[in-house]
């Protein structure tokens, strides 16, 4: 049984263990981290997933980017750890934190990834958005969390700089 907290700075490290275990420490060279780049992630929206034990079995972040005017949620990464795999902690993860975007207001979440498993989600294949190079196009996924906030979005996706 896995319980679900908002990520707290503490868990930093653990969090980003738990990230180059599942996918290497070379994943920071992924194009979707220079979107990351000296950004804060949306904290209201990152989760860690926790064991009785306080094991860390899963997590997941998301981050604000912009398409032209548009203002986004890039989701990932989302990670659980090889032996919680196949329990649900992934798909309770996103379908919890996508409940919370909704109520936060959001209206849109753009993601990279495997188009057959974020569709049971409701992710879609987006056309016109450009994520920077070398992006798989069929691997770039969105969420419309209001009616028609995909509409007439197209462009390449940016990061948002920090204010301050």
């Amino acid at each position: 049984m896995f319980t679900l907290a908002q990520e707290k700075p503490q868990d930093w490290w653990e969090v980003e263990a738990l990230f180059d275990h599942c996918f290497a420490p070379g994943r920071a060279a992924l194009s979707s981290y220079r979107l990351r780049e000296d950004v804060d992630p949306v904290q209201s929206l990152c989760f860690v997933a926790r064991d009785e034990g306080g094991f860390v079995g899963g997590a997941i972040r998301f981050w604000p980017v912009r398409i032209g005017e548009a203002e986004v949620l890039l989701l990932g990464p989302i990670a659980v750890h090889p032996t919680a795999q196949g329990e649900g902690l992934g798909g309770a993860l996103i379908r919890d934190t996508i409940a919370r975007a909704t109520e936060q207001g959001f209206a849109r979440i753009l993601l990279v990834g495997d188009a057959p498993y974020y569709a049971r989600f409701g992710f879609e294949r987006l056309t016109g958005v450009i994520m920077p190079p070398p992006t798989n196009p069929d691997r770039v996924l969105g969420l419309a969390l209001q009616a028609g906030a995909w509409d007439g979005i197209t462009g390449e996706v940016t990061r948002i700089p920090q204010k301050g």
